[in-house]
């Protein structure tokens, strides 16, 4: 997860030299965002049914060396045309085995483990902005943003050759599961489609803030894009704290719904205080840090939810939650620019807290996966 995450998120602090590189505009190179964003869910998508069909094991060892292929693919591009057709595809082979990776993970561990096996493999993403990107800038000093690209792909080989090591090779129920017709249709019962809802729901929360939570601070207190490197850190370190923790909470408590619906609804509350008073800058951060440790103490519970299926669709299910995820990301980032461009960062905290209570609602509604 953190090679994955890597391929995407470590080209934060070379937008400016890529731009100049390949004679084009900042805005166009972060527009890669983006496309790299919805290939990465559509991947997610049919590899969730691909597994289904023939295992997880190939998706596991052949998505991060096509990774691999990918970032190499960007490293040597010499337009901007040939960068945004391998990170494209970079962001589609990363969708390849990220579902994938959490349903071999439920696989592997029975249910009252699953939140905490689930929490370590998420901390992975937010260990990419305390310690990927960071590490990147650095190193891109000295070799630059090609330089960095080519670390990545090796970060995918060494993905590929763990996964060669401790995947499993696929039951003969899983080839015996109908194809990618039934198992759609077997995957896509009322409950987890409810809980696939949750995900997008809480995704647009996270997103409301950590995509425009830097800009947030330059915006209110002026600071610097060097400046806002530590609060970026410290919103990271409460992203894992609140992923271990809410590991912890998913196994050890009755109900993970209830831990769920606390947790989104906690997130919306902080973000209505983050918004709505920055009397300094140490405030908000705190308030930041409340903010997503809320936010990530609730997504191992429903990621366990979502777990809780039968072995044979389980990849479908896990590959469905990443593109709802995808589409999570994009609304965010969509309503986020429209409300900063109308009412300011003002109107975040209402935006957040509603889906938040949405959400949270939506954990109680129809009948638990049993």
């Amino acid at each position: 997860m953190f090679a994955a995450s890597c391929s995407g998120t470590t080209r934060a602090p070379f937008l400016i030299d890529m731009a100049r590189d390949l004679s084009v505009s900042v805005p166009m190179v972060a527009n890669l965002v983006a496309a790299t964003s919805i290939a990465w869910g559509a991947a997610s998508m049919l590899a969730g049914w691909g597994s289904a069909r023939w295992g997880r094991r190939p998706f596991l060892i052949g998505g991060p060396l096509a990774l691999a292929v990918g970032m190499m693919g960007v490293a040597l591009s010499d337009t901007i045309v040939g960068v945004a057709l391998w990170a494209t595809l970079g962001g589609a082979c990363s969708g390849l085995f990220t579902g994938v990776t959490y349903a071999e993970v439920s696989a592997c561990v029975p249910d009252r483990q699953r939140g905490r096996a689930l929490g370590w493999v998420m901390s992975g993403q937010s260990l990419t902005l305390v310690l990927g990107v960071p590490v990147a800038a650095w190193l891109g000093s000295a070799v630059g943003w090609r330089g960095v690209n080519v670390s990545v792909a090796v970060l995918g080989l060494i993905a590929a050759a763990a996964f060669l090591v401790v995947s499993r090779n696929p039951p003969d129920a899983v080839h015996r599961s109908g194809g990618s017709a039934s198992g759609m249709r077997a995957a896509l019962t009322l409950p987890v489609m409810r809980l696939l809802a949750m995900g997008i729901g809480e995704r647009v929360c996270y997103g409301l803030t950590a995509v425009y939570f830097a800009t947030f601070l330059q915006t209110t207190y002026r600071l610097s894009i060097a400046e806002v490197a530590l609060p970026l850190a410290i919103f990271a370190l409460g992203n894992i704290l609140g992923t271990v923790l809410g590991g912890q909470l998913a196994d050890r408590l009755p109900d993970r719904r209830l831990t769920f619906a606390c947790g989104t609804a906690a997130s919306g509350a902080a973000a209505v205080a983050l918004y709505g008073w920055t009397p300094d800058l140490p405030t908000s951060l705190a308030l930041g840090f409340v903010y997503v440790l809320c936010n990530a103490v609730a997504r191992p519970a429903l990621m366990s939810m979502l777990a809780a299926v039968p072995d044979a669709v389980r990849g479908t299910v896990m590959g469905l939650n990443v593109t709802g995820a995808s589409v999570g990301w994009l609304g965010a980032a969509s309503l986020g620019g429209i409300i900063m461009s109308t009412d300011g960062f003002s109107g975040f905290g209402p935006l957040t807290a509603a889906f938040a209570v949405a959400t949270a609602a939506l954990a109680f509604f129809g009948r638990r996966i049993a």
